[in-house]
């Protein structure tokens, strides 16, 4: 039948790089796998243009959670920072897993480029479709995820409890206004991929709390290079560094971080529930609502349950539809992957 497009989220034996290593054996890929890592990279890019919805989670229901973690490890490897100070590039090229990086980061780049104007479009018009999709979509992805836990124990039980807390304090937190200097653009970018990498916590979110996801969106759409640019600066500077952590974590305590991180997941369904209302927003001293990039900042926001009457069933009906098929979607793929 040939090679498996989709590799299985629940598999960890050679063909995924362990992260305790600074080197390992790289795998040998097909030109149609590495199609598929492009498309599992679109689908990173995707998600983590969404504000609530991760691109960690993403890459950890597709397998190639470990494994790219792994390979952002490897950048700070020691060898290869002689290696490229000697000229080596011979070993430079060994050390780093350089092709599975460009597969799924340029899967990462297409999704947000091609992407940051629709769901930009969808939100401000749309936000309850397109929050239902993923809703369903994450939801599905706790089911997943749980797989990997080996032993659920009070430690297990309490790690997620917490996380999910945690998570859901966050994601409720009021967005704050922040200065576009170039300092405080390379701190959002540090932050915000520290979170992108971790399922459950939406980089994009992040982002939204420093205030900064306009700025980054109408970045994008207008091919603001400056911006994107400091951005992207602290995002390799935290992304190389919080990978360093992580690894440690899945080496010494594999069931007690994954049991967090759909804690994460868990608590983060609350930024992602589709009916909101806004409560209240940032004023001037003349009681005026503020107006950034075009949009007025929300400060207080309460979730409820929709109803026919007000909502009209159309909207539910498809949100619910939608709902369904984000959930059933990542069903699919785990079911493709097994196989």
């Amino acid at each position: 039948m040939g090679q498996v497009l989709i590799l299985s989220p629940f598999f960890y034996a050679d063909s995924i790089m362990t992260t305790t290593e600074s080197t390992y054996e790289k795998k040998q890929r097909t030109p149609r796998e590495y199609v598929g890592l492009v498309l599992k990279g679109m689908a990173m890019g995707a998600s983590d243009v969404v504000p609530g919805v991760s691109g960690g989670t993403m890459a950890f229901i597709l397998g190639i959670y470990q494994e790219l973690l792994g390979s952002i490890k490897d950048v700070a490897n020691p060898d290869l920072i002689k290696a490229i100070f000697s000229f080596n590039f011979k070993r430079v090229f060994e050390i780093v897993n350089w092709q599975f990086l460009v597969a799924v980061v340029a899967g990462i780049g297409i999704a947000v480029v091609s992407l940051a104007g629709i769901l930009e479009h969808l939100l401000e018009n749309q936000p309850v479709l397109l929050w239902s999709f993923f809703f369903g979509l994450v939801l599905a992805s706790i089911i997943m995820v749980q797989k990997q836990v080996g032993s659920w124990n009070t430690g297990t039980i309490v790690a997620l409890v917490v996380a999910a807390i945690g998570a859901y304090i966050l994601v409720g937190r009021v967005p704050a206004q922040t200065p576009d200097t170039w300092w405080f653009l390379m701190l959002s970018g540090m932050v915000a991929i520290c979170a992108m990498i971790l399922p459950g916590i939406s980089g994009s979110f992040i982002l939204v709390l420093m205030g900064k996801y306009q700025t980054v969106l109408a970045a994008v759409n207008d091919f603001d290079i400056a911006t994107l640019a400091f951005i992207a600066i602290g995002a390799v500077i935290g992304l190389v560094t919080f990978a360093q952590v992580l690894s440690w974590l899945f080496k010494n305590y594999n069931d007690l971080t994954v049991a967090a991180l759909i804690g994460l997941m868990i608590g983060s369904l609350r930024k992602i529930w589709p009916w909101k209302d806004d409560l209240d927003w940032v004023r001037d001293a003349a009681g005026e609502i503020l107006i950034r990039d075009g949009h007025p900042i929300v400060t207080k926001q309460a979730n409820y349950l929709p109803n026919f009457a007000e909502n009209g069933s159309q909207e539910i009906l498809f949100a619910a539809g939608l709902a369904i098929i984000g959930f059933v979607l990542i069903v699919i793929l785990e079911r493709l992957s097994t196989k």
